[in-house]
């Protein structure tokens, strides 16, 4: 896991009067698990808006696999194969969990989109495939027995690994998860935790931001410790661990 397939540099972001993100730099070597951790307001959520194009930097550069995304929307960086959860839950909580899945293939059909408009073979035999892979999702992330029922009658942390389940439906090599274990009890956080460490030995690379630390620190190969939006620490969890700096601004005393 040496090469980056994710890099930026220097990557900065202001609101009004406040810097949220101020000269951010990191790399994310292909295959492995990232994780981005600070403070509440330390501007994590931010950075992860600029790596995934929800938000623009006002400076600084930021490449996938060398390919410059500065200036590229979302959907753009999607079909380079990037793809994200949020904080806040964004379900079509309307449609049946299968159908929030299916939602998710909008870029992998095999046949023209001219083809949609008429009832045919090929038509069928595309929506017969992604059905099929979209169950296969859903059986991944343990909610196959859910397909039929709206999205907005799961529970909340269902609600967690449908959104997740639609994300791997872009098929991503690089795959961010904003906060994914909030509210998970400790039965789903063990779950979850599997299903992430699965997700990297199928070869995606994962960056997390996440507040959970005995999660971070059992999964992640690197950390990058952010405060006040400026980069405070990057390094194995480890030495994330005996840094005084960190400890001080976020870990409030050193970890068992």
């Amino acid at each position: 896991m040496t090469q980056p397939i994710l890099k930026g540099d220097r990557l900065s972001k202001r609101f009004g009067g406040v810097q949220a993100v101020q000269e951010v730099s990191l790399s994310v070597a292909e295959g492995e698990i990232f994780a981005i951790i600070g403070p509440n307001g330390a501007g994590k959520s931010t950075l992860l808006n600029l790596l995934s194009g929800t938000l623009q930097p006002d400076s600084g550069r930021l490449a996938l696999r060398g390919t410059e995304l500065i200036g590229l929307p979302s959907y753009r960086r999607a079909r380079l194969g990037l793809a994200r959860t949020f904080q806040k839950i964004r379900l079509f909580k309307q449609l049946s969990v299968l159908e929030n899945v299916l939602v998710g293939f909008h870029r992998q059909h095999r046949i023209p989109a001219w083809q949609y408009v008429l009832s045919g073979a090929h038509r069928r035999t595309d929506m017969a495939r992604c059905r099929a892979e979209a169950l296969s999702l859903l059986e991944f992330v343990g909610l196959s027995d859910q397909a039929q029922i709206r999205a907005g009658a799961l529970a909340y942390g269902q609600q967690r690994m449908l959104e997740i389940a639609r994300a791997l439906a872009t098929r991503p090599e690089l795959f961010l998860l904003d906060e994914p274990a909030a509210g998970l009890n400790p039965a789903a956080v063990e779950f979850f935790v599997e299903r992430l460490l699965e997700l990297q030995r199928r070869g995606i690379t994962l960056v997390v931001v996440e507040h959970n630390m005995d999660l971070v620190m059992s999964i992640a190969h690197n950390v990058l410790v952010i405060d006040h939006g400026q980069p405070l620490f990057a390094g194995t969890p480890k030495e994330v661990q005996a840094n005084p700096a960190v400890i001080s601004a976020y870990l409030g005393g050193e970890l068992a």
